[in-house]
């Protein structure tokens, strides 16, 4: 079983938190101006990057809150987690900038 780091409520199981996508991904600013092409690649189209990759994570049977975390994709640790809001911390040899 995975052990996840809530930021606020420290270690716990993986059965109590919920992937929420990728992370610090920004919504445009006017959704309007944007064409149907570019509207669908902001809602569907993510990086898969095999390494390290920055995600969003809910605590949904402990605090509810979500935060941002930092997982590599091929061994399924977690590097780091962080309140959401926060900058991506800086990790040597970080492939998912």
């Amino acid at each position: 079983m995975l052990i996840i780091t809530c930021p606020w409520c420290g270690a716990r199981p993986e059965l109590e938190f919920r992937y929420g996508g990728e992370a610090h991904i920004a919504r445009p600013a006017d959704p309007s101006t944007l064409t149907d092409e570019e509207w669908a690649d902001f809602l569907y189209n993510r990086t898969n990057p095999k390494g390290l990759h920055a995600e969003r994570w809910r605590h949904v049977h402990g605090c509810g809150r979500f935060f941002n975390a930092v997982r590599d994709t091929v061994s399924d640790f977690f590097v780091v987690t962080y309140k959401a809001g926060e900058t991506r911390p800086d990790i040597a040899g970080d492939q998912a900038k």
